[in-house]
């Protein structure tokens, strides 16, 4: 008899505790006993049970797909709670098994769908499992409510912090004494780096984009845990570059400046805060400004605006709002009070979007574009970050030879010294600046025609 096995663990905890590979060998054993041909093993990491719906378990309906091919003859599972903790999902996808001649055994219930009395102490053992993980819910929402009141962290650690706590769980000692309140303690480099951030931030004069940059050019990682799909999609964890996003998720956490956030509350924390209410509420009212999103506004993802932050008024030439009515109909329309009623001649009107758009779609309809412009455009966006992490290699080298004359002059070097030194420095600084790590856009060379912007020079 053919036999496939699925196993499942519901966290990444079990999955890094290899009870999957336990799984398999408890399924592999059974086959051997029962003189059966194991045929292929369906893992599903990190997916709970307790969903309601078949489609949200990628591995699980493929199982049920490929029963229908004939390509196995009984699915083996450890516990039936692996199987399913939802009783209508367990009866439906039972279901579907028996219909294709498909039989289900568990290794640790000796169960026997084929016969009434297994049918009867199946549902039962179901009907079980559910209310276990809905008590199980119940039971992890209030713990996580409690650990919310007392002030202490929810999830992962937030980058510039630490636990007082070393080693794997099961196994943990205390390393700090006495321990810190919440038990998190700072991180100095991480900490400096993190008020560095809303410092700069809040000058206007940088963006996510660069602070991102600026972070990974300093070393520092993000503080990720999950497993994320690669290009081939393999599950890949541990600590990532930082991106506008991950920028953008620190300056908007209410942790720094020493709250706990549980559902749609902001709670008082036990930790050290970082920075002040005020800079973070600060950097806060800038991001979102600087998103061009309108506050008054729920988002809806059905509402697309083309030229929504680009559209002017063609009289006073100050922008546009985009709405859409409780009719559905959407407009450009006119600021009211500030401008609408003072100088502007169209003030309060507005425009349909649909108008505006098709004109716009018709300019960008006849433009041509050269040929590899793909090419192009990927090359300017992998070049980017490059360009700011040269700048500041440069201007870091330019400084030290400006220092490495001022020791000089105050007797920190001999001649040799100074001059050995000086070579190094001059050497590294020609590295820096030399064409090849120039931008193609940027070289001399380059006076007629980019080969990244296709236009010429002036």
């Amino acid at each position: 008899m053919k036999a496939v096995a699925y196993i499942r663990v519901s966290s990444q905890d079990q999955v890094d505790g290899h009870s999957l590979d336990a799984q398999d060998r408890l399924f592999r054993e059974l086959c051997k006993n029962r003189d059966w041909e194991p045929v292929s093993v369906y893992r599903e990491e990190g997916k709970s049970a307790h969903v309601d719906s078949i489609n949200k378990r990628p591995v699980f309906r493929q199982l049920l797909e490929d029963a229908a091919t004939g390509a196995f003859e009984v699915v083996v599972v450890h516990t039936l709670d692996r199987w399913s903790r939802n009783l209508k999902v367990m009866l439906d996808s039972v279901s579907v098994l028996t219909q294709h001649g498909v039989g289900l055994v568990s290794v640790t219930e000796n169960l026997d769908w084929s016969s009434p009395e297994g049918r009867l102490v199946a549902r039962t053992l179901g009907s079980f499992g559910e209310f276990f993980s809905d008590m199980l819910g119940t039971h992890v929402k209030k713990g996580v409510s409690e650990r919310a009141m007392q002030g202490k962290h929810l999830g992962g650690i937030p980058f510039g912090y630490e636990s007082c706590w070393e080693g794997p769980k099961g196994g943990r000692q205390l390393s700090c004494v006495p321990e810190h309140p919440g038990s998190l303690h700072p991180v100095e480099q991480e900490t400096e780096a993190g008020r560095e951030l809303c410092r700069r931030y809040a000058t206007g004069t940088t963006t996510l984009r660069q602070l991102a940059t600026w972070l990974n050019s300093q070393g520092f990682h993000t503080r990720n845990t999950k497993r994320i799909a690669d290009g081939s999609g393999i599950l890949q964890g541990g600590p990532r570059l930082f991106t506008t996003a991950s920028v953008r998720g620190i300056l908007h956490n209410p942790f720094y400046y020493g709250k706990v956030k549980h559902l749609k509350q902001l709670l008082p924390g036990v930790q050290e805060p970082l920075v002040s209410e005020e800079l973070l509420l600060t950097v806060q009212s800038a991001t979102k400004r600087n998103s061009g999103r309108s506050s008054t506004l729920n988002p809806h993802p059905e509402r697309e605006y083309l030229l929504k932050g680009l559209i002017r008024c063609a009289h006073c030439l100050l922008p546009m709002w985009a709405q859409t009515y409780a009719s559905g109909h959407s407009y450009y329309r006119e600021h009211k009070g500030s401008r609408g009623a003072g100088y502007c001649v169209d003030r309060s009107g507005s425009i349909p979007c649909g108008v505006p758009d098709k004109q716009v779609g018709r300019i960008v309809q006849a433009i041509v574009l050269p040929e590899a412009w793909m090419d192009r455009v990927l090359a300017r966006i992998h070049l980017s970050d490059d360009v700011e992490r040269v700048r500041h290699e440069r201007v870091q080298t330019e400084q030290r030879l400006r220092r490495l004359g001022t020791a000089y002059v105050d007797g920190l070097y001999d001649e040799d010294g100074y001059r050995r030194e000086k070579r190094s420095l001059e050497d590294q600084l020609a590295y820096w600046s030399s064409p090849a790590l120039t931008p193609p856009w940027k070289q001399a060379s380059c006076w007629r025609t980019s080969p990244l912007c296709g236009r010429k020079r002036t």
